[in-house]
């Protein structure tokens, strides 16, 4: 396994080649910054070479100049009792932080046990069941103080609890400040997945939070204390599908782009462990109403566009499944960043960090890199770069129907099948702007944007970039956007 130090020195090597060699631009061999198959160090006794690894459900943020993340404490083969053998400081929530978006550390854990409120709450209405993990935290800051949501539940049931932690450090230790809500089998919501904003123009904060129960709520919450602005409020209705018995939706993410004065709710549909994928919707305000791509609102019961991310599968690659429930992240300078779980094909256990580069296109929508960010510098296309070969992908929901339980795989069928995975085909751009397969091309140097006619069909405004091929270990170009229909494409140069 390539080593951080060494790596970076390739890296700037290569940019420095890059930078400095006339001609056209060709993809550059680069090493990965690791390897995506983490079985070497999965024991528990290896825990800090997980700095990757083991990512489930993530929330980023940067506090002064360092990234810090915290995750659902999902570890593949799992064994407490190996743990406490060796020593391990295993608790509930992991926390990671990193200097560059590539290479990470886990820290430790925040709680060293789950918070005996929430146990007690989840316990007592769920016949003594759940309880056994805290899901899907989220950090936010407030004055000089950390704020820390998490959930605990029981699986399959609407009984659930959103509590807060506090801390003067984004390492802790934390201090538990109670419940913001919590649910039961009698309330039409579940109290899972938190995701919280401030409104930039009122200071009012908000709550974004929920699952396949009922669909997605909002609430609004006292900036003072954290907690609800209302004792004992739920909130309104935000998204929700027509089958929620069957159909996943979960993990909303809220964020706010000052460039376009909107704000984006992206959410997460199907099963977690195979056809997991991103949706998003837009609004005016952070409490709704979010429309998608064709204009409906996400609450109106249809199946929401666009789609970001879904079950992949580039050539030289076994594939990744379950790439949703996503944190996002923006720069000062208006660099923007996704963060979520990528399940290792094709039997979908290893949980491995995905951080994507996240563009706005030219209708205002967010768009992802097809490849995770390595770190590799910016740079502008020529024309002439655009020729050679490309790997293209079409980026669709899953058409394979699913027996499902609690929105959720049922046990043993954990793998996906052909219809449930995207994969890429081979293109050659000519010099005569055709496509050797059929189609044409034309590139906007001005604005580095790509349009394409394939089928028949035009795919314009796809976002031309510099970033990491991890299926063939180079430097290349990139290419992402969305078709008519609001499905994801993406590209690369291969040759």
């Amino acid at each position: 396994m390539q080593t951080r130090n060494s790596f970076g020195v390739i890296l700037l090597l290569v940019w420095v080649c890059s930078c400095t060699k006339p001609g056209i631009y060709a993809p550059v061999s680069l090493p990965n910054p690791w390897q995506d198959n983490y079985l070497s160090v999965s024991g528990m006794e290896n825990y800090r070479s997980w700095g990757t690894y083991n990512v489930h459900d993530p929330a980023c943020k940067k506090f002064g100049d360092t990234y810090y993340m915290y995750s659902t404490d999902a570890i593949f083969a799992e064994n407490k009792e190996v743990a406490k053998q060796k020593n391990v400081p295993l608790g509930y929530i992991q926390v990671r932080k990193s200097k560059d978006l590539v290479n990470w550390d886990l820290v430790s854990w925040a709680f060293p046990e789950i918070p005996a409120e929430a146990v007690n709450w989840v316990r007592t209405h769920a016949e003594g069941q759940g309880a056994t993990n805290i899901w899907a935290p989220y950090i936010i800051k407030h004055n000089d103080v950390y704020r820390l949501y998490y959930c605990v539940s029981a699986f399959g049931k609407k009984t659930s609890y959103i509590g807060l932690a506090e801390s003067a450090s984004p390492e802790g230790p934390w201090i538990q400040k109670g419940c913001v809500v919590k649910t039961d089998e009698q309330t039409p919501m579940n109290a899972i997945d938190p995701s919280v904003i401030e409104d930039p123009q009122t200071g009012r904060w908000w709550m974004h939070y929920g699952s396949y129960f009922g669909g997605l709520f909002c609430v609004e919450l006292n900036p003072a204390t954290g907690l609800t602005r209302q004792k004992n409020d739920y909130g309104h209705l935000i998204a929700r599908r027509a089958n929620y018995k069957k159909d996943n939706l979960e993990a909303p993410e809220i964020i706010y782009n000052p460039e376009l004065k909107k704000y984006f709710l992206f959410v997460s549909y199907d099963p977690l462990m195979t056809t997991y994928n991103v949706r998003v919707g837009r609004a005016d305000k952070p409490e709704g109403p979010f429309l998608d791509y064709a204009g409906h609102d996400l609450k109106d019961t249809t199946n929401n566009f666009p789609i970001l991310t879904a079950p992949y599968a580039f050539e030289g690659h076994p594939g990744w499944a379950g790439t949703a429930h996503c944190g996002v992240w923006r720069e000062e300078n208006g660099r923007y960043y996704m963060f979520h779980q990528g399940r290792l094909s094709p039997e979908n256990q290893l949980m491995v960090l995905h951080t994507r580069e996240i563009f706005f296109n030219a209708e205002g929508w967010p768009v992802v890199s097809p490849e995770r960010y390595a770190g590799t510098k910016s740079r502008r296309f020529t024309v002439k770069d655009m020729l050679g070969e490309w790997e293209i992908m079409r980026v669709i929901e899953p058409l394979h129907e699913r027996q499902l339980e609690a929105g959720q795989v049922l046990w043993g069928e954990g793998q996906l099948v052909d219809d449930e995975i995207n994969r890429s085909s081979v293109y050659h751009f000519e010099k005569d702007k055709t496509l050797r397969e059929g189609g044409r091309w034309s590139f906007y140097a001005d604005k580095q944007l790509l349009d394409l006619t394939i089928k028949g069909e035009s795919i314009r405004n796809l976002i031309i970039f510099a970033g990491h091929d991890w299926e063939r270990q180079t430097e290349t170009i990139l290419f992402t956007g969305l078709d008519q229909r609001g499905r994801s494409v993406w590209g690369k140069r291969i040759r």
